[in-house]
């Protein structure tokens, strides 16, 4: 990695992390949530000259106040670092912070409007593209981590920030022509009183809380991560730990989630209730198919999958520690971070926004109570795993009320069935376990030096403990892998826009 765990990686890591809080609340948070349920009563009520209309007026209102809010954050910069780095400066060289923050901020402004890109191709049904865009992100980053590149920058540090920049413009320009196809153009239009825009607002402070509070708490770690007694690189050790776990968040939790908000707010808008539950349990039930083995396989080959991915250049065997040892904390708690996000909309979808703010508000006291124990009282144990393990338990305990309470009040969600194929997924997941823990002893991974050999051996315990869960699932007769099978090859034979008739 080319800034290893160093001071300067610190700095980069909460001058990146600022803006892509503020991105995951209003962008794809609270923003997307509020506008899908409002566009999808569009399409079936409205004819689609007023449906592009909205969507026109939207794009350019959303731009104008990221505009503002990009160049506050800019002029503000020092501000902003300060808020985030209260109670040390021991692990963050603030100028360094400050220049980077107002480098990357703009990347604030075109994710925003990605996120509002990927909603409208979402309503119809057009879900590959938008997922696949922060791909581009991670492009750039690469592209601009490369020496030949680098060198013509002033430190490698503002070269990843340009990098950020460029990615994030990338994934709202690569989405333009799908929405130009859809019948977007663009027309200017800025509108603060069109009906459509008052909805999205007025439902976004509520939502801003509940779909944006695994964010929240991540903002809670940061503040704990600046603490003097977490040792130098606690905060890019989160935030590697926190890009590893996006390789599973976003490729198949967030993917379901995204997929099914216009679905289930379809299914409430015509007070279909069964057929939302039915969506809701189906959901809970794939992604934990995939989440569950994923969470154990993340903790158990740790150490692997970080000196695979990140020990090279200034990133040395302490980098990996610290790192591991976060991954382990983050990792727990990836099943409870997936559901919550296929629950909450749930709750949105039946216009109901203010029980998830009190149980996000719940857990976010929760977090910050056990970030004060684990630092004051369990340090020596959990180190700089304690701000992890503290939102991880915070999530499962914000699930497990969202559910209890979706459920006293529609009625039952399948549990029974939910359990059964839990305690299946959780036995074949066991099994996978034991056999990645073996093949990791016996392979002697830890003795290998040389890079291409860890590589192998790393392809052939993941590939190896795949293909074991993956068995273990068809002979215990899992009817999730059918589903995900079906899924993957479904095909959708009738054309449907989506607009009401003219």
């Amino acid at each position: 990695m080319l800034l290893g765990t160093s001071h300067i990686a610190d700095s980069f890591i909460l001058a990146y992390r600022i803006p892509n809080l503020f991105r995951r609340l209003v962008g794809e948070g609270s923003m997307s949530a509020s506008f899908i349920p409002v566009f999808t009563s569009y399409m079936r009520e409205k004819p689609p000259k007023e449906v592009w209309k909205f969507a026109n007026n939207l794009f350019w209102t959303l731009a104008l106040v990221l505009a503002i809010i990009t160049v506050l954050g800019m002029i503000f910069s020092p501000a902003v670092i300060h808020i985030f780095t209260p109670t040390s400066a021991k692990n963050v060289n603030w100028d360094e912070a400050i220049a980077l923050n107002r480098i990357i901020f703009p990347y604030l402004f075109f994710i925003g409007l990605a996120a509002l890109a990927m909603g409208i191709l979402n309503c119809f049904h057009i879900f590959g593209l938008p997922a696949s865009t922060p791909v581009l992100l991670n492009l750039a980053i690469i592209l601009f981590s490369v020496g030949i590149v680098w060198h013509h920058f002033k430190s490698p540090a503002i070269s990843l920030a340009v990098g950020v920049l460029v990615g994030g413009a990338l994934q709202f320009l690569v989405q333009v022509p799908a929405l130009v196809q859809k019948g977007m153009h663009f027309d200017f239009g800025i509108s603060f009183s069109h009906p459509g825009i008052q909805n999205v607002a007025r439902l976004m402070l509520p939502r801003f809380f509940g779909i944006g509070i695994g964010q929240i708490n991540f903002f809670v770690d940061t503040y704990f991560l600046n603490s003097a007694r977490m040792p130098q690189g606690s905060l890019t050790a989160l935030y590697l730990a926190d890009r590893v776990m996006e390789l599973v968040l976003g490729g198949y939790a967030i993917a379901v989630a995204t997929a099914i908000l216009p679905m289930m707010s379809h299914q409430a808008a015509a007070q279909d209730y069964n057929s939302l539950k039915r969506t809701l349990s189906f959901s809970v039930r794939i992604v934990a198919f995939i989440t569950v083995p994923a969470a154990l396989g993340l903790i158990i080959l740790r150490e692997p999958i970080i000196r695979v991915l990140f020990q090279h250049g200034q990133f040395v065997a302490e980098s990996t520690r610290l790192t591991a040892r976060a991954l382990l904390y983050s990792a727990m708690g990836l099943p409870a971070l997936a559901s919550v996000k296929l629950i909450v909309p749930a709750f949105y979808s039946t216009r109901d926004t203010r029980t998830p703010v009190a149980v996000a508000l719940v857990s976010l006291v929760l977090n910050v109570i056990l970030n004060i124990v684990f630092i004051q009282f369990f340090f020596k144990r959990v180190q700089n795993g304690g701000p992890a393990l503290a939102t991880s338990i915070a999530s499962f305990v914000d699930f497990a009320a969202l559910f209890v309470i979706f459920r006293m009040r529609y009625g039952a969600l399948g549990g029974m069935r939910i359990l059964r194929s839990f305690a299946k997924i959780a036995m074949c997941a066991s099994i996978m376990g034991v056999g990645a823990w073996l093949g990791m002893h016996y392979t002697s991974f830890t003795v290998h030096s040389r890079f291409i050999v860890q590589l192998l051996v790393f392809i052939g315990l993941i590939g190896g403990a795949t293909v074991l869960y993956l068995g273990a699932a068809w002979l215990f007769r899992c009817h999730e892998i059918e589903e995900v099978y079906g899924i993957a090859t479904r095909r959708r034979t009738v054309a449907d826009t989506g607009f009401a008739e003219p």
